[in-house]
Order: C-alpha cells, then structure tokens, then sequence
C-alpha cells in the first residue's frame, strides 16, 4: 500500500470514529476513558498537538468544535450526565495504575 493510500484510510477511518462518537451522544466521557483511555477531549486535544505539529495552529475550542459537531458547552448542557460514584472510582482507580 502506497503512503498516499494508507493515509487517505486513516483519515476515513477517523472520520468514521468522530462521526461515530457525534451520533452516540449517550457513549459518555467518562465511560470512554474508562474503558478505552480516552476521550472526546483527548481526541480534540491529539487534533491540536497534531496540527501543531504541522505548522498549523488549531485553538483547543475550535478542535472541540471538531470532534463534537458543535461548541462543546452546547455539547455539554445538551448532552453530558454527571459520572457516577461507581464511575469516578473507576476513572480514579486506572489513573493510579498509569
């Protein structure tokens, strides 16, 4: 596989998960970062570092607005659930296993 292609997939292959995680506003921060170790923010902030890299400079909002599909504060009020006991213990508990 070419370079040209591979990167073509890759970019297709996050679009597919951003666009995922847009539609899915039930899969919640916190049980993304519980089960897989990262999150929205996690996402938007790899935007930024990664166009950083690039010469590109991304505002951190703007790259929110990226992956969410809207200004995350409007994300947040339409959409975020407060974590649980049982899901903040969870977050606390993988954090002290990094």
């Amino acid at each position: 596989m070419n370079k040209t292609t591979k990167t073509e997939i890759e970019a297709a292959t996050f679009r597919y998960l951003r666009n995922f995680l847009r539609e899915n506003t039930d899969v919640q921060n916190i049980d993304l970062m519980n089960l897989a170790g990262f999150c929205r923010n996690c996402l938007s902030k790899w935007y930024v570092a990664e166009a950083a890299e690039r010469g590109e400079e991304i505002d951190y909002e703007a790259a929110r607005e990226e992956i969410y599909g809207m200004p995350y504060k409007d994300w947040k009020s339409l959409h975020q659930k407060d974590a649980s006991p049982e899901q903040m213990n969870t977050f606390s508990e993988n954090e002290r296993k990094k």
